[in-house]
């Protein structure tokens, strides 16, 4: 039988209302279930009744009942599935940094944080039973990375961890760095992009497009690191905002799309008859913020070994300035 999951809203998800937040998350729930689940108080948010057009706030808690026993009517949600000894060692090893309120993960690229209609059962969520701490918490996800991006990714071991962390993202304290390789050479070599976005509907799953009228502000700034000629360059992002694939639509918006991200830049993601991975070259560096239990939280990620191999290919080096200044360091 399926647990209960005790899912917290990411920041992304703020504002969205609750059958939506389903929608997203558990597209095989019908919305009849949906509204029986909540009308027998299955369905809970920050443990109180909710009701399918409660808007959320980010860093609340979603009860999520065992969805195995849906009607005959219903499509039957994906059975849990179990977390393989070699799993719980693989994920152990991805842990870099632990203490009582804080955990944080190296994700590799190509593990999705959570589950979807196409991504099958095997996703970082379902896995995080195997990293309980002493009480058996389970640890709650304070942000997401896209399933092909690498790097940092924050979760609390408590959900008053979990609340703090949500609110420095929530209120910019929480500062933010990203490397990534980019087909071409971005002009200016230092600046901010400051473009609304807005989720689009497509044949290729959920998509983000650059949208002056309707879309939520998105602001990255930006600073090239290190270049090769004018082809690729190394470039350190820094988001002021939290949107959906911002850093891939403001690069690819730049004329200088993200190496391999096919996705937002078409064939021009690619590098002709160079011998670098086709993957999403995009890795959450460096986090910095305050730490819930006090002082100052600041980790770093080493390179995954997709972007270490084109970063050697293409020759780049932290020959100019320091390559993990944070913005308000950049000269």
């Amino acid at each position: 039988m399926p647990a209960v999951q005790h899912r917290t809203v990411a920041d992304d998800d703020a504002d969205s209302r609750l059958d939506r937040w389903f929608k997203r998350h558990f597209p095989d729930l019908g919305h009849g279930r949906l509204e029986k689940l909540l009308r027998t108080g299955q369905v809970r948010v920050d443990g109180k009744r909710a009701k399918a057009g409660q808007r959320l706030v980010a860093g609340q808690t979603i009860r999520v009942p065992p969805l195995g026993e849906a009607p005959a009517t219903d499509p039957a949600p994906a059975p849990a599935r179990r977390v393989t000894d070699r799993e719980v060692a693989e994920l152990r090893k991805l842990v870099l940094h632990e203490d009582p309120s804080v955990l944080v993960l190296d994700k590799p690229a190509g593990l999705a944080v959570q589950g979807g209609s196409k991504l099958g059962s095997r996703h970082l969520d379902a896995m995080l039973d195997a990293l309980a701490g002493p009480g058996g918490e389970r640890p709650r996800l304070v942000h997401r990375l896209d399933r092909d991006t690498s790097g940092l990714l924050l979760l609390g071991r408590t959900a008053a961890a979990a609340r703090a962390l949500t609110a420095s993202f929530r209120g910019k304290s929480a500062r933010k760095l990203y490397w990534a390789a980019v087909v071409g050479y971005p002009n200016p070599v230092i600046g901010r992009i400051d473009r609304p976005l807005a989720k689009t509907a497509g044949g290729r799953g959920q998509l983000v497009a650059a949208d002056d009228e309707d879309g939520k502000r998105a602001v990255t700034d930006y600073r090239v690191v290190d270049a090769a000629g004018r082809r690729a360059a190394w470039v350190a992002l820094s988001p002021q905002t939290g949107r959906t694939h911002q850093l891939r639509v403001h690069m690819a918006g730049l004329g200088t799309p993200i190496l391999g991200d096919g996705k937002y830049g078409g064939a021009g993601a690619f590098l002709a008859g160079a011998d670098v991975a086709r993957q999403v070259h995009l890795h959450a560096r460096r986090l910095r913020l305050p730490h819930p239990d006090g002082g100052t939280l600041d980790v770093t990620a080493p390179l995954s070994a997709h972007m270490a191999g084109t970063w050697r290919y293409l020759g780049f080096s932290a020959g100019g300035p320091e390559p993990d200044l944070l913005p308000e360091d950049w000269a």
